[in-house]
């Protein structure tokens, strides 16, 4: 069997141009990066801001088990069984981060014959989106300290300085430092902090904002220290807002790269949904909406992440909604969430299946409380039997959603197509009546409440005294109506990651919040939730190699 690599490196490749012209774009409207990527351009989006909008569909899966869902690859075999049947799609997806790439979870292109290229393009460095955004974090960091050192005109408490430096990479060790060391002329000495890019205010901020002038709206906001006095101190403060849109303005542009089967696919901001709002920018799913019918785009990690903060947040800034939203399974996470252990997942197990099918039933719930038609599919395994996806597929029915097997790892868009007429039906036969989950008036532990007890049905919330305390200063700063982006761990719907299947009798608890003023959001962390993941024992690194002709080996 063909690795994902394999495939993508043997795939015959379009040009962008012909890919774009797929979409109605000509080529003097993309900024080329070699012959199969390409930004869109400022004048095209401005362009066509005048179409009409086409249907939004959003992928979304199950919580992630070791077995395997396939999110990704469910939203590319989509968008590619659209286009077999003569639809205009386009994808709008999120870029990987390189950390994971080299840890545990692997790159973020798709799988099988469902994959968007080049894959290694995507899953490295890209066109440099994300380097761009650590820099503008990094000078951000750089100014504050330097503000610091040269006289501290604006009185920053450095006791109190919240923003933290960031890297793309696993690398736990720099969760908590110590800067400064050294001599007089070296900084003052302070425990400082770094996260994953991903996890920067700067990539939510990018992913949310409209254009250039919002962009810098939203980072001269962000809050990075409070003075003496406990008020906050600003980028726009510390002068440092016009550098960093500088080093934002070509990473402001969404990148156009296709599948294996040619479908566009615009891929912009990378958000994790575990300790970010885990979705693509607002630019890229406005453009894709004005660009084609059908839209397909995804949310980060399990409904109760990703799917949540979709609808709660980008949604509700953005003005957007859903036309539709696909549910991503397979019986083999079923069962795991059924007590199965992964070496028996592929024996018929209906039992098990019966006892892990309540954490589907709990993700569709959820959806069903944001008025929103739902489709399950089922990504479909070898060793999957009848038996077992009849329960499924009468099970999804029985709540009344539509029910479609995918075999799109195996067979590209050909394998999607039932579950793209299941799609259409449902566009077609349903209505959406959007509504996000909690309005803005709430309180910030009502908000938070809503969604710990709603979506992940906790019995209630335990809250750390800084937490509180935290949350008490961000209302009387005014932020009372922000939305609120959980950090929870992805494989459970509890905060506790071994609590499988549809958890009961638990409480959610809070040991962390902080504002993310130029985003819009105040972020509370659960439980274990690290925003800066480390490498396992065996990292994926361990296996990633260069031939002598320079062909990647062993990313995945």
């Amino acid at each position: 069997m063909k690795t994902d690599i394999q495939i993508a490196q043997e795939a015959e490749m379009t040009h962008i141009r012909e890919v774009a012209a797929q979409l109605g774009i000509q080529e003097d409207e993309l900024e080329l990066y070699g012959k199969y990527k390409a930004k869109l351009s400022d004048q095209l989006m401005e362009k066509v801001k005048g179409n009409q909008d086409g249907k939004l569909i959003l992928v979304t899966a199950i919580n992630p088990t070791p077995a395997g869902e396939g999110k990704t690859t469910t939203s590319v075999g989509l968008g590619e069984a659209f286009g077999r049947l003569g639809k205009k799609a386009v994808l709008a997806l999120r870029e990987p981060s390189l950390g994971p790439c080299f840890g545990i979870k692997g790159g973020a292109a798709g799988g099988g014959y469902a994959q968007v290229v080049p894959m290694e393009d995507l899953n490295l460095h890209f066109t440099g989106d994300f380097h761009a955004i650590t820099s503008a974090n990094n000078l951000l960091a750089a100014l504050l300290d330097n503000h610091i050192q040269q006289g501290n005109e604006l009185r920053i408490d450095p006791r109190q300085v919240v923003w933290k430096r960031c890297l793309d990479m696993n690398d736990r060790v720099l969760r908590n430092v110590v800067v400064g060391l050294g001599s007089k002329m070296d900084g003052m000495v302070r425990e400082d902090h770094f996260v994953i890019t991903v996890a920067s205010e700067i990539m939510a901020v990018l992913c949310l904002a409209d254009d250039m002038a919002d962009l810098k709206k939203r980072l001269g906001r962000m809050i990075v220290a409070y003075d003496f006095e406990g008020k906050p101190v600003t980028a726009n403060d510390l002068k440092a807002t016009g550098a960093m849109a500088a080093l934002l303005k070509d990473a402001m542009k969404p990148n156009l790269i296709q599948t294996l089967e040619h479908t566009p696919a615009i891929v912009h901001g990378g958000p994790f949904a575990n300790i970010a709002h885990g979705c693509n920018s607002v630019r890229a799913t406005k453009t894709a909406l004005k660009l084609a019918d059908y839209v397909v785009t995804e949310a980060g990690f399990g409904a109760d992440l990703g799917a949540e903060k979709f609808l709660d947040i980008k949604c509700r800034m953005a003005g957007l909604k859903p036309d539709a939203v696909v549910l991503v399974a397979t019986v083999r996470a079923l069962k795991y969430n059924g007590g199965v252990a992964k070496a028996e997942l592929s024996q018929e197990n209906i039992d098990a299946l019966k006892r892990g099918i309540v954490n589907l039933e709990k993700h569709i719930e959820n959806l069903q409380k944001y008025k929103v038609p739902v489709v399950v599919t089922l990504n479909s395994f070898l060793s999957d039997t009848k038996a077992e996806t009849d329960y499924v597929e009468q099970f999804c029915k029985d709540r009344g959603c539509e029910f479609a097997l995918s075999e799109v790892w195996e067979k590209g868009g050909e394998g999607g197509i039932a579950l793209a007429e299941k799609v259409l039906k449902t566009l077609e036969q349903k209505e959406c009546h959007f509504k996000p989950l909690y309005e803005d008036g709430l309180s910030l532990t009502e908000k938070i409440e809503t969604v710990a007890k709603e979506i992940y049905g906790a019995d209630g919330v335990s809250y750390a005294p800084a937490a509180l305390k935290e949350l008490k200063r961000i209302e009387e700063l005014g932020m009372r109506e922000f939305p609120v982006c959980m950090a929870k761990t992805q494989y459970s719907l509890s905060d506790d990651q071994a609590k499988l299947g549809r958890p009961q009798g638990f409480t959610v608890n809070v040991r962390e919040v902080y504002v993310s003023a130029g985003a819009g959001f105040v972020v509370a962390v659960t439980g274990a939730i690290m925003t800066m993941p480390g490498l396992g024992k065996t990292p994926a690194a361990y296996g990633i190699d260069v031939s002598d002709e320079g062909v990647i080996t062993g990313l995945f």
